[in-house]
């Protein structure tokens, strides 16, 4: 038998085929089911014939003002890849033009269509598993908090549904999945309006859906076990016996390697810690209530560039929402995540956040927040402050410890005190934090006299730990130093800091105007050649990186004078891409 996971070859009908035509057991719905859903067009047009509510469809011509706003979506595919919001009526067709290209590049089908934008909707879908004796329902989940139209909460079951809803929307999932003989574990997903509570099929998933843990998580199910349990021919009392109700809530965020501040920036990188507290199961179904962790990197592993930016799933389950939310940003709060930056924060924030805790959230609420704020750490530059005050003295301390023991004097010992010590970091947001300090037989910061450091421990092998006495209160910061990569942790959460060396290379220096390539990846497009004039915010080059298209824009106007970006060559990031010097440089102005 072959399962094919949830990537890609879980919805090719071709490569279902062939492994029917192999002589092998394919683990999922039959190739006519994929094929039937495949399309989002075709979809559309067998849900409304089996009484399912649909958005009506609309074309560039056919498309007016009243519509507006309008979605322009990929007919194959999804994850938001060539989705286009239009709210402009004069853009259509050039959005529609984008998205095709988009769409052609992720999926390999230009194909896209226009319907109805639901401003703030909710996106909730509902878990089936279709058997030869009809579709089970295993509960529904809401899926709102997206960015990019791409989840990061999950949860089961739903807040906020009526039960008439939760029963209408049951009804029409199995309607769904009747309707094309569906066979094994599938989602049928929904755009529902809590003003009207109507609700609109979007697109049906047949295959496994990466927030699968949430519903496993509630009804004490194994959803893989049960894919393979129908693709064995099991009757419907051998799959599930007595389907009880959902018990207690579960909350599923997605940790990607992104830098939400940069407009959700895929990173790359090591990951050189990777440690979440209260785990109490990996891959399946806590026991009793606890924290699940499905995650493909670890401490020590490489982020590369070639898959998606989601480095692991943390699903919290509890008796109640409240608690799994607290749970679940609790436990995020105290990870210690180094050596690429990722969204926790933000998640954090979002967890705790009076919409998501009032369950009045919906898709859009992401587009237009405060993602610098939402996704800030706790502490705020107190805490980066003092997190770089202990760094200097861990790193000083260090230093004295790997000295020969003769030479084994007090770090930062002067005979005659004249000035502060100096030590430079760069925070995460690229700002210079610099401490100025006095050593010696302790530690003083030159500009906080309320701050003493009690004591300095270091354990051979084992992080730095500095505690400092802040007006009577005692704290603890734990330092873990890989290169020039210092990331401190504290109470008041985790605060990552890059060394800024006192001698630079002067051959790793770049020229005034450089643009550089933010991560590693591929040159798709080159929009420009030297001597070209640019304007501000004007696309240069464009990359390809974690499966998203990422533009190179002129910082400000000017002209192009060197070019080093072309289509097709892989570039690391720091690469240099373009020089652009602004007029006033030139003598223009």
């Amino acid at each position: 038998a072959i399962h094919p996971g949830y990537g890609f070859l879980s919805e090719n009908a071709e490569f279902a085929a062939a492994v029917l035509d192999a002589g092998l057991t394919w683990v999922g719905p039959d190739p006519t089911s994929i094929e039937a859903m495949g399309s989002k067009i075709r979809s559309k047009e067998l849900m409304a014939a089996a009484g399912v509510p649909v958005l009506d469809e609309l074309t560039a011509e056919t498309a007016t003002t009243a519509d507006l706003p309008l979605l322009v979506k990929a007919s194959s595919g999804g994850g938001g890849r060539g989705m286009r919001i239009v709210r402009d009526i004069d853009t259509l067709a050039v959005e529609i033009e984008a998205a095709s290209a988009e769409a052609a590049s992720a999926f390999g089908d230009g194909t896209v269509f226009v319907e109805p934008y639901v401003q703030h909707g909710r996106h909730v879908e509902v878990q089936v598993l279709g058997t030869p004796e009809g579709a089970i329902i295993l509960g529904e989940r809401d899926c709102s908090v997206q960015r990019r139209h791409q989840k990061v909460i999950e949860e089961a079951p739903a807040p906020g549904l009526s039960n008439a809803t939760r029963a209408t929307l049951h009804s029409a999932a199995r309607a769904a999945a009747e309707a094309i003989n569906y066979r094994g574990a599938g989602t049928v997903e929904f755009l529902y309006d809590p003003a009207s509570e109507r609700f609109w099929f979007l697109e049906m998933n047949t295959r496994l859906q990466v927030e699968h843990p949430v519903t496993e998580a509630v009804f004490g199910l194994d959803l893989v076990a049960l894919q393979i349990a129908v693709a064995e021919g099991r009757s419907l009392d051998e799959l599930v016996g007595t389907l009880g109700e959902p018990k207690g809530h579960a909350v599923e965020v997605r940790l990607y390697a992104e830098d939400p501040a940069a407009g959700y920036q895929p990173q790359s990188g090591r990951l050189t810690r990777f440690d979440v507290p209260g785990v109490t199961t990996e891959f399946s179904n806590p026991t009793t209530w606890g924290l699940r962790l499905d995650s493909g990197v670890g401490g020590g592993d490489e982020v590369s560039t070639f898959y998606d930016a989601m480095i692991a799933k943390i699903v919290a389950w509890a008796p109640t929402r409240d608690e799994a939310l607290r749970r679940l940003s609790g436990a995020l709060d105290r990870a210690e995540i180094h050596g690429l930056r990722t969204n926790r924060d933000l998640l954090v924030n979002l967890l705790r956040d009076p919409v998501v805790i009032e369950a009045s959230m919906d898709t859009t609420w992401l587009d237009g927040a405060d993602l610098a704020t939402l996704g800030a750490t706790s502490g705020g530059a107190e805490s980066v402050a003092l997190s770089a005050f202990a760094a200097a003295v861990a790193l000083a301390e260090a230093h004295r410890l790997q000295s020969p023991v003769q030479q084994r004097i007090p770090a930062g010992y002067r005979n005659v005190v004249s000035q502060p010590l100096v030590t430079e970091f760069i925070d995460s947001s690229g700002d210079p934090v610099e401490v100025r300090w006095y050593g010696g037989h302790g530690f003083v910061p030159a500009d906080r006299g309320d701050v003493t450091v009690l004591d300095v421990a270091v354990d051979a092998g084992a992080p730095t730990t500095v505690d400092l006495d802040i007006e009577g209160l005692r704290r603890r910061y734990t330092v873990y130093a890989t290169g020039g990569q210092v990331d401190v942790e504290s109470a008041a959460g985790h605060v990552a800091l890059r060394r800024i060396p006192r001698f630079v290379d002067p051959t790793e220096a770049v020229a005034e105007g450089s643009l550089l390539a933010p991560m590693p990846g591929t040159i798709i497009a080159v929009h420009v050649e030297v001597g070209d004039e640019v304007t501000e915010g004007q696309p240069l080059v464009m990359m390809e990186a974690m499966k998203m298209q990422h533009v190179i824009a002129a910082p400000r106007a000017g002209s192009v004078t060197e070019l080093a970006a072309e289509v097709g060559r892989q570039v690391d990031a720091g690469t240099v891409l373009a020089v652009v010097i602004p007029h006033d440089a030139e003598g223009d102005i």
